[in-house]
């Protein structure tokens, strides 16, 4: 039986194959900046260094998307001078912790009228919007790497693909005009969290994308802004800034507005759960990571993990009317990596096309789907990697794992860490059983596009404190439940 663990804080062409190794990106660096540069301050994004080409439908994009074929001179995680401990453990409850409030009305003293006590950066000081130790540089640095791709991403397949597939895939010139509209916020992203960073933020890089239609294009958007968003919700509030904090919180919010309509535009449900779940910075790295390329020379490198990959074998295709007929063996995903689209290319069972309400899937505002792509009790095919493999810009990360052998699944999804147990079937193959339960009222625990892990032990934890997690995560992947 499913161990459910309720949150106790609230919370232009297809790739191209290149008989050399494509020349490093040459980007122009920001000329200063100083200790106190303020968010008024002006970076304008630089480019890969490939010449954008510009087709006939009008949008551009970088000329190559393609793998790394080179040798990395750097290979890891970037360390710190030295390392304490091999994991943090959990602690009790922070004894200061203590305020509950029983009258209903302010317990302190006001500092200013209509001003209750309390809150940080509330004294009047000036605002200083800079990363304030190395948490904040690393985890804005993750998502400067996060804004770059979806900038690249989202004028790539605007100029890969013609006219006439967009309106086979149900996307019309308005459509593709607020895709253009999301590009370009992610060039104000972009300059907020350089300017955030300073002068050794990293730069755009050159990227490998797995989708050669339409649909999968817009389905592989809305499974990237998912790790984009969630893995700022994971850390936001643990970030020494304050200022930064807030201004990347509005830069998020966007973010989450994205990944709703890429869902619409792929026929999914837009909204599926009551609440967004936040992940660790590694999780978000490890399913970034594998559709880096290459980076320029000393681009700035990141501290976090990137873990094995689990396979969903049996993931749901959003392409299929049926999606429960979707094949066993993981071939109708476009390819291996973690975060791979459904295949679009079915020769039947297709809902692409299907004007029939609860069982097409073109774009629309919103679908009621007649056969949900999970269910409780639905058997999960896995399949994972064995630590080691290179990942990542340059292939210069590596994965690894400080686990022992996978016993439990775990599904982080709204304010819930929930476990099933794994059976082990094979060498690194297994199964589980999609649990079922509820956050609040009729709520389901699993919904949506969401992290599943294999893990040795089901600890306990919740949405403030996932990352006590990471030691004990064997292989990670993302899930669509609905």
């Amino acid at each position: 039986m499913a161990n459910s663990l309720f949150a106790a804080a609230l919370l232009l062409a297809p790739a191209l194959a290149v008989p050399a190794p494509a020349p490093a990106p040459q980007v122009t660096t920001p000329a200063s900046f100083g200790p106190d540069s303020q968010v008024s301050a002006s970076v304008q994004p630089s480019t890969t260094g490939y010449r954008l080409e510009y087709l006939e439908n009008g949008y551009s994009s970088a000329t190559y998307h393609g793998p790394y074929t080179g040798t990395p001179t750097t290979v890891g995680a970037v360390p710190g001078p030295t390392t304490l401990a091999a994991s943090i453990p959990p602690q009790p409850l922070n004894p200061t912790a203590t305020y509950y409030n029983t009258k209903g009305a302010p317990l302190h003293p006001m500092p200013a009228p209509y001003t209750p006590a309390g809150g940080l950066g509330t004294n009047g000081s000036l605002p200083r919007y800079m990363v304030n130790s190395d948490f904040d540089y690393e985890s804005i640095s993750l998502g400067l790497y996060q804004e770059w791709i979806e900038l690249d991403l989202f004028h790539d397949g605007l100029a890969r693909f013609t006219d006439e597939e967009f309106t086979a895939a149900g996307l019309g010139p308005e459509a593709r005009s607020l895709i253009q509209f999301m590009a370009d916020q992610e060039t104000g992203h972009s300059t907020l969290l350089t300017n955030m960073l300073g002068e050794t933020a990293p730069k755009q890089c050159v990227y490998n994308y797995p989708y050669t239609t339409v649909r999968e294009w817009v389905d592989f958007m809305q499974r990237v802004t998912r790790f984009g968003e969630s893995g700022v919700w994971g850390f936001i509030n643990h970030l020494d800034s304050r200022e930064v904090g807030q201004l990347l919180a509005q830069s998020i919010a966007t973010e989450a507005r994205q990944q709703m309509i890429f869902r619409q535009m792929s026929g999914l449900t837009p909204m599926d759960v009551w609440f967004e779940n936040g992940w660790p910075q590694s999780w978000a790295w490890t399913m970034l990571a594998p559709y880096i390329s290459y980076c320029p020379e000393n681009t700035t490198r990141l501290a976090w993990q990137n873990f094995p990959t689990l396979r969903i074998l049996n993931n749901a295709n959003i392409n299929r009317y049926s999606p429960n007929d979707t094949a066993q063996d993981g071939s109708e995903t476009v390819g291996p990596r973690i975060a791979d689209p459904s295949r679009s290319n079915l020769t039947t069972g297709s809902c692409e096309n299907l004007n029939v309400t609860g069982y097409g899937c073109g774009p629309a505002i919103a679908h009621n789907k007649s056969e949900p792509l999970s269910f409780p009790g639905k058997k999960v095919l896995f399949q994972w990697e064995a630590p080691g493999s290179a990942v990542g810009p340059n292939n210069s990360y590596v994965t690894s794992t400080s686990a022992g052998a996978p016993k439990f699944v775990g599904w982080s999804q709204q304010l819930n860490l929930t476990y099933s147990p794994l059976t082990v079937t094979g060498n690194n193959t297994g199964y589980t059983y999609q649990p079922k339960g509820f956050v609040y009222g009729g709520d389901g625990i699993i919904n949506g596009t969401m992290a599943i892990m294999l893990t040795d032990l089901d600890l306990f934890v919740t949405p403030f404190n996932t990352s006590l997690l990471n030691p004990h995560i064997v292989a990670l992947g993302l899930y669509q439940a609905g």
